[in-house]
């Protein structure tokens, strides 16, 4: 309804492309059909692509199989993520209708080539169509990021479509130095960050990259006469590009704050979050009664007291009860540990 705000929310899904180093092949400036668009939430943009991969994996096993019907395909889908991946994954799994398998991660909580291959030729051998692979770059537990580089070779090789979920520490990747955490990214089908967790957007914004929006327009095309208009085609029709219909115009809030705190600024806000996380990193390390129980990568440090799981439950209710910070806690391996995630811009060292 608003031919500005679509023009304003390709320029703005650009201009962040630009700034997180994502190839010209996601970026709507490179002439062909790519692009971003602002979704919700990243659960959103996780079933999205979801159905997206449905859609094309539909369409390429029609071409190979005529006979069979839409449900004798849907039936033997079946995609991976990471046991560590965002509870989001696996719900997109159940909307979507599909089977998800969560694979078991290796010492640094990290899916790995090997892992993925080995599921993929076990369901290929039981019958099963594989087509959707979510990365996850800063998993919610641990920030531990998935070997993206392997997994990418093993989704082109299997014709698999790769989803990048990089909610949280997609935010970084605006510094040069923390780019090698995605590498493999040019491999990927679709990728998504919220720069409404650490890029100071208020919520919702959740910014997502589509190589071949089409697939995802096929899944949702529904184009009765009265939203029609004189101007399809010339422009992204970003109503086919998400779940709902209508839309917010988010694309305003994302420009206010390029505009305000620029790339430097942006990039100064990422790294002194960075610098405070292994702050308290180190103040951790350097009394006895603490452990940190994973490594340090973005603003997330996860520690805990040395001990059984009780006695960190406990730490847990008393620093909550005191109503000066909240903490989260989290449980990998039957391992209790606290999580403190540095975001705010009013956070200081002192």
């Amino acid at each position: 309804a608003s031919p500005a705000c679509t023009e304003l929310e390709v320029v703005m899904l650009d201009w962040l492309g630009q700034m997180v180093g994502l190839p010209e092949s996601f970026l709507a400036r490179s002439g062909g059909e790519a692009g971003g668009v602002i979704q919700g939430t990243a659960s959103e943009a996780t079933l999205v692509a979801l159905l997206g991969a449905k859609s094309r994996t539909l369409h390429r096993v029609k071409e190979q199989h005529p006979e069979w019907t839409d449900m004798d395909i849907v039936s033997k889908l079946v995609g991976y993520c990471n046991a560590q991946a965002h509870s989001s994954v696996e719900r997109a799994g159940l909307l979507g209708g599909v089977r998800l398998r969560c694979l078991k991660h290796d010492s640094k909580r990290s899916l790995r080539a090997d892992t993925l291959r080995d599921a993929i030729d076990e369901d290929l051998k039981n019958g099963l169509i594989p087509f959707y692979v979510v990365a996850t770059l800063g998993t919610t537990s641990s920030c531990a990021f998935d070997a993206l580089d392997e997994i990418a070779d093993v989704c082109v090789a299997k014709d698999i479509w790769l989803h990048v979920d990089a909610a949280y520490a997609g935010s970084a990747f605006i510094c040069p130095e923390y780019r090698y955490l995605m590498n493999g990214v040019d491999k990927a089908d679709s990728f998504n960050f919220n720069p409404h967790k650490w890029l100071l957007v208020n919520f919702d914004c959740s910014a997502m990259w589509l190589k071949e929006p089409r697939w995802i327009v096929d899944a949702f095309n529904v184009d009765p006469l009265y939203l029609k208009h004189d101007q399809q085609g010339s422009a992204p029709d970003y109503r086919h590009w998400q779940i709902p219909l209508g839309r917010r115009f988010r694309a305003l809030k994302l420009w206010f704050v390029l505009r305000l705190y620029g790339i430097e600024n942006l990039q100064k806000h990422i790294r002194k979050q960075i610098g405070l996380a292994h702050y308290y990193e180190r103040l951790c390390s350097a009394d006895d009664r603490f452990e940190i129980y994973e490594e340090v990568t973005m603003g997330l440090v996860c520690f805990r007291l040395k001990g059984g799981n009780e006695i960190n439950e406990d730490l847990l209710r008393r620093i909550n009860g005191r109503g000066k910070i909240h903490l989260v806690p989290s449980k990998i391996e039957d391992v209790f540990f606290l999580r403190l995630a540095i975001c705010s811009r009013f956070t200081e060292d002192s």
